[in-house]
């Protein structure tokens, strides 16, 4: 089995800063894609950033120059920091792993379980 865990969520004022964690641990053989994912009250889930396991990102729009994506592979781990909050970012953030559980297992995307973000003065 694979897991991942969120961390690092909170509420924060307007204009602060959080950090995001995600540590993938279980039957790990190898990891493409993580990236991260939130959904607001009401609204679809949407892309907020992904790194491949080249280290190459994608951001949606309204991350582009705020949020920044990383990952540690050693660590099986994706971060997400994020800058310059604003209240329209206040989500459930969730983070996704493309993973091989073996050598000639194909890629499947597991999920956490959510880490709750609220941007509110």
């Amino acid at each position: 089995q694979v897991q991942l865990v969120e961390s690092g969520g909170g509420l924060v004022q307007p204009g602060g800063s959080l950090r995001l964690s995600c540590a993938a641990s279980g039957r790990i053989f190898s990891i493409n894609a993580m990236g991260w994912y939130r959904q607001a009250p009401g609204k679809q889930r949407e892309l907020v950033a992904v790194v491949i396991s080249g280290g190459n990102t994608n951001y949606a729009d309204s991350a582009k120059g705020r949020f920044a994506v990383s990952r540690d592979n050693a660590k099986n781990t994706v971060y997400l920091q994020m800058n310059s909050l604003k209240p329209e970012d206040t989500a459930l953030y969730y983070c996704n792993a493309d993973i091989r559980t073996g050598s000639l297992s194909p890629v499947f995307r597991f999920w956490g379980q959510g880490t709750q973000v609220t941007v509110s003065s």
